[in-house]
C-alpha cells in the first residue's frame, strides 16, 4: 500500500493547475494524487489536457485517482457542471466523465451519495439524510436505481464507482448499495473520519467495508465530549481516535495494493447522539459501537490533558493554511511507520 494525497482541500487548489498539484504531491514525497472529480483535471474533458496530466503523474511515478461526484438523483442539481456536460442530461454527463476517466487509467471512481456539512443550513437540515421533502430511504432507492442505469457502461469499460462512506450515509447502507447493484461495478471509498459521524466504530466499519474498498480518504477523528453527545474534529493521523494498526491490517488483508489517500482539512462537527431524532434515523446503530466511540472520546481527552494531542481549544483557531503542510507530512510519516512495523511483524 502507498500513501497519496487528496489535493482539493489544500490551500490554493482553485488557482493551482492540475499539473502543479501533481508536482506538489511529488515534492512532498507522496506516492500518488487524488482529485475529487475528473472535471478537476479538465472541466471540458479535453483529451489532450487529460493525457498531459496523466503523463505528468506517470513521469513522476505517482498514481492518479479521481471521481465522478454525486450519484443521488435528489441532489444532482447541486452539480450543474455534470448536467451541462450531458447537454442537459445528467446521466449522459456522468457517462462522459466515466469514459474520459477511463482513457487515462482512472477506473476506480470516487462518488458521494449526498452532501452534508458544506451546506450553510442549521441543525439536521445541514445533512441530506434528514431532509423532510424526501425520505432518506427514498434517496437510497433512487441512488440504487441510478447506479443500475450506469452499470452497463461501467461493465463495458471496466470501471467501478466507489461510494464514499460520506458524512450522511452509514457503512451498512453503502455495503447494501454495493451488493444490490453488484461489486463488479460498485465499490467503496472508505473515509475513516466520517463513519464516527454516523455512530460507528472505525475498526468495525473497516471490517464491514474492506471486501469492497478500492479507494480511501484517510483522516483521524479527534473525539471529545459535547452537550449533544460527542464532537468530531479532524486531526493528523496518529493524533486522533483511530487504531491505525488495526484498520490498515484489515484493509491490507483484502487489498494489499490499496491506495492510502490522505484527505486532510480542519472541521468541527457536533455528533448529537443524545437526541431522539438522530437515533431514530439510525436503525443499524449498535450499543457496542456507540459505546466504543465514547470510550475513544475518553481516551482522546486523556491524551489531550497529558499533552500527547494538541488541545483543540488552542489549535482550532489556527488557520488551516498555516498548518496543512505540517499536518499532511505528519500523517504520511505516521502511516508509513505503522506499515513498516506491520511488515516487520509479518517478516
Amino acid at each position: 500500500m502507498q500513501v497519496g494525497l487528496e489535493v482539493n482541500h489544500l490551500p490554493g487548489f482553485t488557482t493551482r493547475s492540475p499539473q502543479a498539484s501533481v508536482s506538489l504531491a511529488h515534492e512532498l514525497g507522496f506516492a500518488g494524487v487524488f482529485f475529487k472529480t475528473v472535471l478537476d483535471l479538465s472541466p471540458t474533458l479535453d483529451a489532450a489536457e487529460l493525457t498531459a496530466i496523466k503523463q505528468t503523474a506517470d513521469e513522476l511515478g505517482l498514481y492518479l485517482d479521481c471521481g465522478v461526484g454525486r450519484v443521488n438523483p435528489y441532489n444532482t442539481a447541486e452539480s450543474p457542471a455534470v448536467r451541462a456536460l450531458g447537454d442537459g442530461d445528467y446521466r449522459l454527463g456522468m457517462e462522459r466523465m466515466i469514459r474520459a476517466a477511463c482513457t487515462i487509467g482512472c477506473t476506480q471512481l470516487w462518488a458521494e451519495t449526498a452532501t452534508s456539512s458544506n451546506k450553510p443550513y442549521p441543525g439536521y437540515f445541514n445533512i441530506d439524510r434528514f431532509r423532510t421533502d424526501v425520505a432518506w430511504a427514498d434517496q437510497l432507492l433512487a441512488t440504487e436505481k441510478f447506479l443500475r442505469i450506469l452499470a452497463p457502461l461501467l461493465r463495458d469499460v471496466g470501471s467501478r464507482i466507489c461510494l464514499e462512506t460520506h458524512e450522511e450515509i452509514t457503512s451498512y447502507e453503502v455495503v447494501r448499495l454495493v451488493e444490490a447493484v453488484g461489486p463488479d461495478v460498485i465499490g467503496i471509498t472508505f473515509d475513516t473520519g466520517n463513519v464516527v459521524v454516523r455512530g460507528e466504530d472505525p475498526v468495525a466499519a473497516a471490517r464491514r467495508v474492506a471486501p469492497y474498498t478500492y479507494l480511501t480518504h484517510l483522516k483521524d477523528p479527534l473525539l471529545t465530549f459535547g452537550p449533544q453527545g460527542l464532537v468530531r474534529r479532524i486531526n493528523p493521523c496518529g493524533l486522533g481516535a483511530i487504531d491505525w494498526s488495526a484498520v490498515l491490517a484489515i484493509l491490507g488483508a483484502h487489498n494489499p495494493h490499496l491506495h492510502l489517500t490522505l484527505e486532510d482539512h480542519k472541521n468541527t462537527l457536533a455528533l448529537p447522539f443524545y437526541e431522539t431524532p438522530w437515533q431514530q434515523m439510525h436503525p443499524d446503530l449498535t450499543v457496542a459501537e456507540l459505546a466504543e466511540l465514547f470510550r475513544l472520546a475518553y481516551t482522546c481527552e486523556a491524551r489531550i490533558r497529558q499533552g500527547l494531542i494538541p488541545d483543540p481549544v488552542s489549535d482550532e483557531p489556527i488557520p488551516y493554511a498555516e498548518q496543512w503542510r505540517e499536518r499532511v507530512l505528519h500523517s504520511a510519516a505516521y502511516l508509513r511507520q505503522i506499515m513498516g512495523a506491520e511488515s516487520n511483524c509479518r517478516g
